[in-house]
């Protein structure tokens, strides 16, 4: 497993898209652990008789994530299209489970 270099430290490209590289499988793991957790909330809406999309969460949790890229400098549109993205697959992902489509 590679380790971490900061960027400034980065010598070459190489070790730049390894880093890139590296990133981006911690990125996947990560996306993983949240479909776990989004599993789990399939089970807990179903217990509990909710939809699969509830839309003040849906809009807390897109305005959590601008507001994260805003306080790491990233652009919070682009951070909130991804996540509309992704709760939007989430959301279909528990919508077939709980068969509301």
């Amino acid at each position: 497993m590679s380790t971490e270099t900061p960027p400034q430290d980065c010598q070459s490209m190489a070790e730049v898209r390894a880093q890139i590289d590296r990133l981006d499988i911690e990125l996947v793991q990560l996306l993983a652990a949240r479909a776990g957790y989004i599993d789990r909330a399939i089970q807990l809406k179903q217990a509990n008789g909710w939809p699969a999309r509830i839309p003040e969460r849906v809009e807390e949790v897109v305005m959590n994530a601008r507001a994260a890229a805003e306080g790491e400098g990233l652009d919070p549109d682009l951070i909130e299209g991804l996540w509309r993205q992704l709760v939007d697959w989430s959301i279909a992902r528990e919508a077939r489970v709980i068969r509301e489509e």
